[in-house]
């Protein structure tokens, strides 16, 4: 397990390869759902593919954090070059946090499958 501490550079590409992971599972879900079973244009957002969705984003979001957060305490043990990785991934999980927040703020306010 020592090889994937967080000082380790594989955090470099983790953040960014779990949030296109989430991005490409949510919006070809999001396709796929539109496609086998269209809900009533009367639901509004209030529909099972939208809580689907949100689920799955708020799931992503929070392992994104607890990687972010992680990384940052790691921060404060190590000198140097570790310590360089490990602010490295801090930024880069954080971006990917706040990436899947902006692109599934729309889940909560526009109906599927308009």
């Amino acid at each position: 397990m020592e090889r994937l501490h967080f000082t380790h550079p594989i955090h470099f590409i983790i953040g960014l390869t779990l949030w296109s992971g989430w991005f490409v599972t949510v919006y070809g879900g999001h396709a796929l759902a539109c496609e086998v079973a269209l809900p009533e244009p009367e639901q509004g957002v209030f529909t099972l593919i939208n809580a689907t969705l949100l689920v799955i984003s708020l799931l992503a979001a929070a392992l994104l954090a607890w990687l972010t957060w992680g990384c940052w305490q790691v921060t404060k043990r190590h000198q140097g070059r570790l310590r360089f990785n490990a602010w490295l991934s801090t930024g880069l999980y954080f971006f990917s946090t706040l990436g899947v927040v902006f692109a599934a703020m729309p889940i909560v306010g526009i109906p599927p499958c308009l």
